[in-house]
């Protein structure tokens, strides 16, 4: 089935509504129709709206069609599987995506986390694990609005708005980041000259400390760094502190400025 029992006694739905989790969506996908229903079971008791799909074309239409809070993906399916619907799902939205997979290599892990995978829960899983893993994507995903609009110093230029990221060295040029990427990037330039550890990390970018394996901290530290070509410790800006973490240095001393809604970002000479 791939859902391993739950602890005797224990009750996720009584949890989830005491935490306000109970009128999120949920688009479950997975071919087969006992495990979905099973997911769908846990998480309607957890007060959940549940959205199934069989396939990964039958998911793209549902996604379009419901507009989930989270999607639970499987990456074993016939046809378009769960790699090549992830693809699709993120050119056309930044919804969490858990990954469920059968396998437990940390190749197929860092593959789904590097193509824009929020968190994996490898099956067979337990239902509090599922229920604590998908808590803390809703949790996130549910944050606070941002209210700084733009941010600006000599290396890099944001527009949290419409999540654009340019960076001014050696030239002007636009830079793709992930949703994840991204709030990593935010949470760097609102601290900064600060080190902020592993775990602050964590709480700040994937909303929970207690559940996000540590190691995705370095993982997206270094694949944050090769986007923004700051994989070069002489001239990056993000620098690593050992034995503490990592802190983030404004080239420009009026960095954090922060700007009017719509007012123009800054541009390099």
């Amino acid at each position: 089935m791939g859902v391993a029992s739950p602890p005797r006694g224990s009750s996720p739905g009584g949890i989830w509504y005491e935490l306000g989790m109970k009128r999120s969506s949920v688009l479950v996908v997975d071919d087969e129709e006992d495990v979905r229903g099973l997911i769908r079971l846990l998480l309607e008791r957890a007060g959940l709206d549940v959205t199934e799909a069989g396939s990964g074309r039958e998911a793209l239409r549902r996604l379009h069609q419901v507009h989930p809070d989270l999607v639970v993906l499987d990456v074993t399916m016939p046809e378009l599987d769960g790699w090549q619907a992830l693809e699709r799902i993120r050119d056309l939205s930044d919804v969490p995506v858990l990954m469920l997979t059968a396998r437990a290599a940390e190749l197929d892990k860092v593959r789904g986390l590097k193509a824009g995978a929020d968190d994996y829960v490898t099956k067979p899983f337990g239902r509090q694990e599922l229920l604590a893993r998908v808590e803390a994507l809703l949790r996130r995903s549910a944050g606070p609005p941002e209210v700084r609009e733009a941010y600006a110093d000599g290396a890099v230029q944001i527009d949290f708005a419409s999540r654009e990221v340019q960076i001014l060295e050696p030239r002007p040029h636009a830079v793709q980041l992930t949703p994840l990427e991204f709030r990593l990037l935010g949470a760097f330039v609102r601290h900064p000259n600060q080190v902020l550890g592993r775990d602050q990390l964590l709480e700040l970018v994937w909303g929970d400390a207690e559940t996000v394996a540590a190691d995705q901290v370095k993982l997206y530290v270094g694949y944050l760094r090769r986007k923004l070509a700051w994989d070069v410790a002489e001239r990056s800006p993000l620098e690593t502190v050992r034995g503490f973490g990592y802190r983030y240095r404004p080239s420009m001393e009026d960095a954090l400025r922060e700007q009017a809604p719509g007012a123009a970002l800054p541009t390099s000479t």
